[in-house]
């Protein structure tokens, strides 16, 4: 009898824990070598996204936004099949608030492609 091993699965353990403790190098070691990245916006919006491509440009932006002083939460997390699903919050020391959401593609349990959605306060922190 020959068995297929099934393809590993993504770690929303290590995602929560990169996200939640400003770990940029956890939350890369979740991406493949080839990975792409788009990022939608106020200012990148949806017919010109930034768009990274490979580990060292999307280690570049997560070791911007994880090392700025701001605390991070994921809210929700979703698996299934070959994709996941998450939605993480942020607030800087002065009350201003980030909501991002992001789908991504998985293979072998790593991310190889996602489109990030976000939105900021853009009026001051709430009162």
């Amino acid at each position: 009898m020959t068995t297929t091993a099934a393809p590993s699965a993504f770690d929303t353990r290590a995602l929560r824990e990169g996200i939640e403790r400003s770990n940029a190098d956890a939350l890369l070691a979740l991406y493949a070598e080839d990975a792409e990245l788009r990022m939608v916006d106020h200012k990148t919006q949806p017919s010109h996204p930034l768009v990274m491509h490979g580990r060292d440009e999307i280690g570049a932006m997560l070791s911007d936004i994880y090392g700025r002083e701001m605390t991070h939460k994921l809210e929700q997390v979703v698996v299934q099949g070959d994709h996941v699903a998450f939605m993480e919050s942020c607030l800087y020391p002065d009350g201003v608030r980030v909501l991002m959401t992001s789908m991504a593609g998985l293979k072998d349990g790593r991310i190889v492609d996602q489109t990030s959605i976000q939105a900021w306060d853009e009026t001051g922190p709430a009162q």
